[in-house]
C-alpha cells in the first residue's frame, strides 16, 4: 500500500506494492503503464474490449510498444473498473478533443472521473495526464470525483497533474526518457508523484509550482509549435506566389545558428491541432481575446484546401489523382484529426477522381470515419494524372523515381507536399510541384 499523503514525510518511500491504475490505454496510457509496471504493480483499464483483448495477445495497434516488450510486461488489463478498486493511484490518460465548434470537449475526461468515483478509496491520488486548460483538474475533475465518491477532495483523496508528452512514432523521446512535469495538490502528493514518475523515466522530473501552472505549461507547449508552424505555412503561401519552394528557402535560412527548424504542411493529430483551442477557450472565459493563437489555428486549418487548390491548378479536366498517405503524420497509423482528408475533399470538389493509399492506416477506420476505400498494392496502381505525396512515410520516401513514374500517365504531375522527393531527378516529361 502507498503511504497516505498526509503521513508522508521527507525521506519516506513509496511502497513497491503500490497499485497504480492507468485509465485509458492509447498512445499515452500504454507506454506509461508499461514503464511504470517495471517498478510497481499496474493495472491498465480501458473501456474497449477489443483494445484490451489485443493487448493481452501482445499486439499494440498504435505501434508504440513492440510485441516482445508488451508480452514481457507484468501489467494486468481490465475493462471492469471494479478491478481497480484497490488502486492507490489513478492516472487518467483519456483524450481531450474539441467539438464541432472547436470548444473543449471534456466528456471523455468526465466519463473517466465518473467511472473512478464509485471505486475511489480514501487516501488515493488521482493524476490527470490529459491536456486541459488551467483549472480543469481541480475544478472539474476534483468536484466530480468528490460528488460521485462522497469523499472530500484534499482530505479523503488527492489530485495531481503530470502532462503527457508522447510524440507518436518518436522512438527517441519516449516516456521513459523524457523529463516528466509533476504537480500535486499538496507537497506530500507532489513528493509521491516525483518518486513514482522518477522511477519510470531516466529523464528526471520537474516539480511545477502548482497544478494550474503545470496545466498551463502543457497547453502552451503545443500552442507554441502551432504558431511557429503557422508562420512557416503563411510564408509558404507567399513563396508559392513568388515561384519559390519553401523547402529551398528554409534550407538556406537554416544555416543561421538560431533559426528555428519548422517546416510547412498539415497540422493534425490529437495535440498540436487541438490544444490551442483549450488555451483560447480559457482566455475568452477570463475576458482576453487570443488573436495570435486563433490566427495561427486559422492559417494551419486552411493548408489542406490551399494544397488542393495548388495541385488543382496543374490539372486539366477530370483527372485521376493518387494520394499517398492518410495518417496525420509519418510512420504512425493514427488517423485522428488528419488534415489529408481536406486535400482529398478539395480535389474531389473539383470533380477529380481520388484514390488513397496508406500502408499504416487501418482500412476499417478509413472506411468508417472517412468513407475511403484504401488501395492496397502500390505496384498495381497505374494510370494517374497526378500523385500527391501527402505523408512522408518511409515507404514513400524510399520509392525509386521509376516506381513513381510508372504510376503516372504521360505528362502527369508529382505533387510533393512534404519535400520528400525534392532531391530526386524525374524524367523530362514529368511535371512536379512542391511546397
Amino acid at each position: 500500500m502507498i503511504i497516505h499523503p498526509t503521513a508522508l514525510k521527507n525521506g519516506d518511500k513509496v511502497s513497491g506494492t503500490t497499485l497504480i491504475s492507468v485509465v485509458g490505454l492509447g498512445y499515452v496510457g500504454l507506454p506509461l503503464a508499461v514503464a511504470l509496471s517495471k517498478h510497481y504493480s499496474v493495472i491498465g483499464f480501458d473501456i474497449s474490449e477489443e483494445r484490451v483483448a489485443e493487448l493481452r495477445r501482445g499486439h499494440d495497434r498504435t505501434m508504440e510498444i513492440e510485441a516482445p516488450v508488451l508480452r514481457a510486461s507484468s501489467m494486468r488489463y481490465s475493462t471492469d473498473i471494479a478491478d481497480t478498486a484497490d488502486a492507490d493511484i489513478y492516472i487518467v490518460t483519456v483524450p481531450t478533443p474539441v467539438d464541432a465548434l472547436n470548444k473543449p470537449d471534456l466528456s471523455p475526461l468526465e466519463a473517466a472521473c465518473r467511472a473512478i468515483g464509485p471505486v475511489l478509496k480514501k487516501g488515493a491520488v488521482v493524476v490527470v495526464e490529459s491536456t486541459v486548460y488551467p483549472g480543469v483538474t481541480e475544478d472539474v475533475c476534483g468536484s466530480l470525483l468528490a460528488e460521485i465518491s462522497g469523499l472530500v477532495c484534499g482530505r479523503d483523496f488527492y489530485l495531481g497533474y503530470s502532462p503527457e508528452r508522447i510524440n507518436p512514432g518518436d522512438k527517441v523521446h519516449t516516456v521513459d526518457k523524457i523529463i516528466k512535469v509533476i504537480a500535486g495538490q499538496t507537497d506530500q502528493v507532489a513528493g509521491i508523484l516525483e518518486e513514482i514518475y522518477g522511477a519510470a523515466t531516466s529523464g528526471g522530473t520537474f516539480r511545477a509550482r502548482n497544478i494550474k501552472t503545470a496545466e498551463a505549461a502543457k497547453v502552451i507547449e503545443n500552442a507554441q509549435r502551432d504558431i511557429n508552424i503557422a508562420f512557416v505555412n503563411e510564408a509558404t503561401m507567399i513563396f508559392q506566389k513568388l515561384g519559390l519552394s519553401a523547402y529551398d528557402v528554409l534550407e538556406t535560412a537554416g544555416t543561421k545558428w538560431n533559426f528555428l527548424n519548422f517546416t510547412p504542411g498539415l497540422v493534425g493529430g490529437h495535440c498540436i491541432g487541438i490544444d490551442p483551442f483549450y488555451l483560447a477557450h480559457k482566455a475568452n472565459e477570463v475576458g482576453y481575446s487570443p488573436d495570435l493563437i486563433l490566427t495561427g489555428r486559422r492559417i494551419n486549418e486552411s493548408m489542406g484546401q490551399f494544397i488542393a487548390d495548388a495541385v488543382g491548378r496543374h490539372l486539366q479536366g477530370v483527372c485521376r489523382v493518387l494520394v499517398l498517405g492518410l495518417t496525420f503524420k509519418e510512420n504512425v497509423p493514427d488517423l485522428r484529426n488528419t488534415k489529408v482528408r481536406e486535400i482529398i475533399s478539395g480535389l474531389e470538389a473539383m470533380g477529380h477522381q481520388v484514390d488513397v493509399h496508406d500502408p499504416l492506416a487501418d482500412k476499417i477506420e478509413a472506411q468508417q470515419f472517412f468513407d475511403l476505400d484504401l488501395k492496397e498494392n502500390l505496384a498495381d496502381l497505374k494510370g494517374y494524372d497526378a500523385i500527391v505525396g501527402a505523408v512522408a512515410h518511409s515507404v514513400y520516401k524510399d520509392l525509386p523515381p521509376a516506381a513513381l513514374e510508372a504510376m503516372l500517365n504521360t505528362g502527369g504531375v508529382i505533387a510533393d507536399v512534404k519535400g520528400m522527393w525534392r532531391h530526386i531527378d524525374f524524367s523530362d516529361g514529368v511535371r512536379r510541384w512542391q511546397l
